[in-house]
């Protein structure tokens, strides 16, 4: 699995992106906190500059990825931080090796599957056949954008996403909602280090993303609570799916609270920029 590492010092930070995007997703958190600590960020087994075949592309299998990449590089507990599907990766990963985990950042994750496992996986299968893959990415992705969203940035997004191969793309899919149904609840439970959830949008009943308003929660912040109570919640609201891009300065204030609340950074030369 690529992954590109910078700056010194620590605890370091570890980035995971989501489905069908890669590590330049961390741009503007890569540049405000490598002077400041180690911090590494990864492209996932098929996405950007790791090849992947089916096996490799499974939350189990991403979790199992991130935690051999901290042994690799041989770093202290890392906060490992992950948007949308990467916030699956770090609880896989969390399970996979505890012991290299200092905390966890979850940015505008969800719950696309619930109830029977092998259910939830076939009908996310059945959506996906023939030409409905790419009826689907691009209905899912288009949605996760607001009227302020830069259009330019949101075209990539979106062109970036409808290149992501259909071969690893459908299974990949069923899993992760195979996995929400089967594995998310007790990833949850097996949490036992600070954790700070960064949440702008929910998902509807069509799987489109809706912007958050403050006071108003989601699902997946419901479950949250309800398996970590102690979890902290910022809710960015007016925003889309991709805070950490759309409100980094906010995004990188949030990381650095937490970090600090927890002692894990030195208070030295950190800011709440």
């Amino acid at each position: 699995m690529y992954v590109t590492r910078a700056g010194s010092g620590g605890p370091p930070l570890f980035f995971v992106h989501g489905l069908a995007c890669d590590a330049t997703d961390w741009r503007a958190q890569v540049d405000a906190f490598a002077p400041r600590t180690t911090v590494a960020a990864c492209d996932l087994p098929g996405h950007g500059s790791s090849p992947g075949a089916t096996a490799d592309c499974t939350i189990d299998a991403y979790g199992a990825a991130v935690a051999q990449a901290l042994a690799d590089l041989e770093l202290p507990p890392a906060i490992l931080v992950g948007h949308s599907m990467g916030c699956r990766v770090l609880l896989a990963a969390n399970r996979a090796r505890p012991g290299a985990v200092a905390g966890l950042v979850f940015v505008d994750g969800s719950r696309i599957g619930a109830g029977d496992p092998e259910a939830a996986g076939q009908t996310m299968a059945d959506e996906l056949v023939g030409d409905g893959y790419l009826r689907f990415m691009r209905q899912f992705f288009e949605s996760m954008f607001v009227p302020s969203s830069d259009p330019a940035v949101a075209q990539v997004i979106i062109d970036r996403a409808l290149r992501f191969p259909a071969e690893l793309g459908r299974p990949l899919l069923r899993n992760l909602a195979t996995w929400d149904a089967a594995e998310m609840e007790g990833a949850l439970d097996a949490v036992d280090v600070p954790v700070l959830a960064i949440q702008s949008t929910t998902m509807d009943t069509a799987r489109e993303r809706v912007s958050l308003t403050t006071g108003l929660t989601s699902p997946w912040i419901d479950l949250l609570r309800a398996h970590i109570p102690q979890a902290g919640v910022a809710i960015l609201a007016g925003t889309s799916h991709y805070p950490q891009i759309e409100r980094s300065g906010e995004v990188n204030a949030l990381i650095t609270e937490f970090a600090l609340n927890e002692q894990t950074f030195p208070q030295e030369g950190l800011t709440q920029a």
